[in-house]
């Protein structure tokens, strides 16, 4: 058997995912990190876009969007602690495109009365959901 490690994918709503893993891979604040069981403990914020997990004993891959939160690693658990977090299955690309433009929209016009710093979360967020279905459907 497979050393594996325990993760969890939670967002404010729900547990997304729970189980054995050998392998994660996510966007951390410095850089993409993979993380291996007995990996040395760690925790740091993670920037939106897709969580891959190699679940133990299935042949592909577990794909969850997150749009930023905390990471905690532990020698034999994971932890991430999502904003916002969508499985692979159910992203919307429509709807992400649609986010898109309107957060783009709004950065440009000057002269309407908006929370910049906003609209440009929701332009990464909607950025960062589009490349994790490209990459979802790269995988299949």
């Amino acid at each position: 058997m497979a050393h594996t490690i325990h993760v969890d994918v939670v967002s404010a709503e729900e547990s997304i995912f729970s189980g054995e893993a050998e392998f994660v891979a996510l966007p951390g604040e410095s850089g993409e990190l993979g993380i291996y069981p007995k990996h040395t403990p760690l925790i740091t914020r993670i920037r939106p876009g897709a969580v891959r997990i190699k679940v133990s004993g299935q042949q592909e891959d577990e794909f969850v969007f997150v749009a930023g939160g905390i990471l905690e690693v532990q020698p034999n658990s994971v932890t991430v602690l999502a904003d916002t977090a969508i499985r692979g299955h159910d992203l919307d690309e429509a709807k992400a495109t649609e986010a898109k433009k309107l957060a783009e929209e709004a950065l440009v016009n000057r002269e309407a009365k908006i929370d910049y710093a906003a609209a440009q979360i929701e332009l990464a967020v909607a950025v960062a959901q589009l490349a994790a279905i490209h990459k979802l459907r790269q995988k299949r």
